[in-house]
């Protein structure tokens, strides 16, 4: 092993810690809160509605990567469930930025696409991103339930949505990891419910 491989290997033993520790650290309230999403989203679901995700930069990446669990699969080999990521039609997102401004490119979508009962998942580190916050207010003018996802402080989304989510770290990559990991956990249980409904009706 290179000698300066020591150094990197230890830097990287420490931030597999961080991360370890911030997930450790997630409090009773936060955990309360996705089960509580999850149902709530389970039901819209069964009830036709869609969930939409939309981020900047790498939560534009979350955003696309959760909507794909849904209409794709996590786990499960089931019927396709309705979510979008609004981050993925560039020639959609660049014409709203040119004419609107950029702070519209997902308001504007969520007004042409989205109905009283959908849910958005608003993803934003800081909670601060002009954009967000205006999908935000958006959604919640038509009638949808919206969900936080931030950083410590919530910035100016606590505000603009129903439930925050607020990864208890000022460190950007820690809380998009964060991000992931409650996407990938709410994904999970919102299968789960879902196919528990699809047994009881089976059962009938």
């Amino acid at each position: 092993m290179h000698h300066t491989d020591v150094s990197l290997i230890e830097d990287i033993r420490r931030q597999i810690r961080e991360s370890c520790t911030l997930k450790h650290s997630l409090p009773q309230e936060f955990l309360s809160n996705v089960c509580a999403i999850s149902r709530n989203s389970a039901d819209a679901l069964k009830k036709g509605h869609t969930i939409f995700f939309c981020g900047n930069g790498g939560s534009a990446a979350d955003a696309q990567h959760l909507a794909a669990e849904f209409v794709g699969r996590f786990r499960d080999d089931r019927n396709p469930l309705p979510a979008i990521a609004l981050t993925v039609n560039t020639s959609l997102i660049t014409a709203i930025a040119n004419d609107y401004g950029y702070d519209q490119v997902f308001a504007r979508q969520i007004k042409g696409l989205a109905r009283p009962g959908d849910i958005l998942f608003a993803i934003s580190t800081s909670g601060n991103s002009p954009s967000i916050l205006r999908a935000a207010q958006e959604a919640r003018a038509i009638g949808m339930h919206c969900v936080g996802l931030t950083g410590r402080s919530g910035g100016k989304l606590r505000e603009q949505i129903d439930v925050l989510l607020n990864v208890p770290s000022d460190d950007t990559p820690r809380i998009q990891e964060i991000h992931i990991f409650v996407g990938h956990t709410f994904c999970g249980l919102v299968e789960k419910l879902c196919a528990r409904t699809e047994a009881d009706r089976s059962a009938l």
